[in-house]
């Protein structure tokens, strides 16, 4: 309709292969943030465990691998404070800039400050940095797409292609560093990578519109004494915690697991009693439950590939090509490279198939048994002397880590956005990033398993574990379904 030559209608949305525009900044970020984040996890455990002469702290390989879960279950842990900043004080939109200068200071850390204190340091601001991009640029991108938009499953594939174009670039450029001029040159790519993703972000920060830019359940400002003196006790007891020796480099997963759970619990229970989330809001809150468990079954396994796979690569993989020895760090990239060749088909079925296509709750059942499967194809590899198992044979291994990683990831963020209460919204993935977490530091209380010599009890009962997993939320599927409330 017009009036006086004049139009009341919305002008048309700004699209690029039929997605919002706003998809690309954002897919922008999240590269160079994954670039970064991937290329320092990839040689971290190495750093910790190798010998000083070589380079490293010269730490034992299980506490090593330890630290690495237990990072990267604090990583996924502090999305929940960048979503409490993001709904409380800033909005998702500021809250994912400020998040990238954080971690791009705890890369420069890392890569300027010698021994233990720069690992400390750098981890804390990469961890806190993380925390805050991660969970709102997934929020953030959840907005660009109304409820029951048939391309929301497909615009998420599409960023997570962003995410391992990052983990892909990453880890061979670190690695290449490392094992040639020393470790500190590979966390100084990592800063270099994460500068130019904050670039990029500036430079295209019109196209996300509004989006984000909305504070959807202010702090008070009588609140701010009190939030405040929360945060320096908990600092406070962290401190003293590790003074008293009660949380120890040896423990650190254990400990990180269990105030995941905890926290996990606690902030479903906020969101199930909230006043300010609906009846009908309560009800895919509860749905989301099994899903937050298969998910953190699947990450478990997945987030392997940092901790028992860096020392399978390390040890037992055969990296010569053509009479040439890559690095071990490598193994990182090889899972990208399948998720880079495979998104886009996934984007192209899942949009394709539109309500056609399996319920998201059957996707996760296929993506936790897919990976127990992959767990199960180390079997043949197993008994073998030395660094005799092929990079190649690996290479297909993992092809399988990301099929299962397309059909229960992407999905993941983009179900999580639509179970999400309005007043919750960044903190619903926060939760969801919970999952992850749990998983990856779960990791890291596996890897204090892992010994070659008994590798076929190993990847065998794990494997055998997920799958029975998976076939359980196949199970529940139907249920899941009615309780999500007409999310598909």
């Amino acid at each position: 309709m017009t009036t006086g030559g004049q139009t009341d209608e919305k002008p048309a949305e700004r699209t690029i292969f039929g997605h919002p525009i706003g998809l690309v900044n954002l897919f922008g970020v999240e590269l160079w943030e994954r670039f970064s984040f991937y290329g320092m996890l990839t040689i971290l455990a190495y750093y910790l465990y190798y010998s000083v002469t070589d380079g490293g702290l010269g730490l034992p390989q299980a506490t090593a691998t330890g630290i690495v879960g237990a990072y990267g279950g604090l990583v996924y842990l502090s999305t929940v404070l960048g979503g409490w900043v993001a709904d409380r004080l800033l909005g998702m939109e500021r809250t994912v800039f400020y998040g990238g200068v954080v971690v791009m200071c705890g890369h420069i850390a890392l890569a300027i400050v010698p021994g233990l204190a720069g690992v400390a340091i750098g981890l804390v601001l990469v961890a806190l940095g993380s925390g805050a991009l991660k969970a709102n640029a997934s929020s953030l991108l959840g907005t660009l797409y109304a409820k029951g938009d048939p391309r929301c499953d497909g615009g998420f594939t599409l960023f997570y292609l962003g995410i391992n174009l990052g983990a892909f670039v990453g880890p061979l450029i670190t690695g290449l560093l490392q094992t040639r001029i020393g470790f500190h040159w590979g966390f100084g790519a990592a800063a270099v990578g994460m500068a130019l993703g904050l670039a990029q972000y500036v430079a295209f920060r019109r196209n996300l519109g509004d989006h984000g830019r909305h504070v959807p359940n202010p702090l008070p400002r009588s609140a701010f004494k009190w939030w405040s003196l929360i945060g320096v006790a908990i600092v406070v007891v962290v401190i003293a915690a590790f003074a008293t020796g009660l949380i120890k480099l040896a423990n650190l997963s254990q400990i990180t697991t269990g105030v995941i759970i905890v926290a996990s619990l606690a902030y479903f229970v906020v969101m199930l009693t909230s006043p300010k989330v609906a009846a009908v809001e309560r009800v895919r809150v509860r749905a989301f439950i099994p899903l937050f468990i298969a998910n953190a079954v699947f990450w478990s396994l997945f987030q392997q590939i940092f901790t028992v796979l860096a020392v399978y690569s390390d040890e037992r993989m055969n990296w010569s090509i053509f009479g040439w020895t890559a690095p071990s760090n490598w193994i990182g990239s090889i899972e990208p490279v399948w998720i880079i060749l495979l998104s886009p088909v996934f984007a192209a079925m899942w949009t394709r198939l539109g309500t056609r296509a399996p319920t998201t709750p059957r996707k996760f059942a296929y993506g936790v048994a897919g990976m127990g499967v992959a767990f199960l194809l180390f079997l043949p590899m197993a008994g073998t002397e030395g660094r005799a198992v092929p990079a190649l044979y690996v290479a297909f291994v993992l092809g399988v880590f990301a099929v299962s990683e397309l059909m229960l990831s992407p999905i993941g963020l983009s179900v999580t956005t639509k179970l999400a209460p309005e007043a919750f919204r960044a903190q619903m993935m926060a939760l969801y990033f919970f999952s992850v977490g749990l998983g990856t530091s779960m990791s890291g209380v596996l890897a204090k398993y892992y010994d070659p010599a008994q590798e076929f009890a190993y990847f065998g009962i794990i494997g055998a574990v997920a799958i029975v997993a998976g076939v359980a939320v196949f199970a529940l599927a139907p249920w899941i379904s009615r309780e999500m409330e007409g999310v598909h």
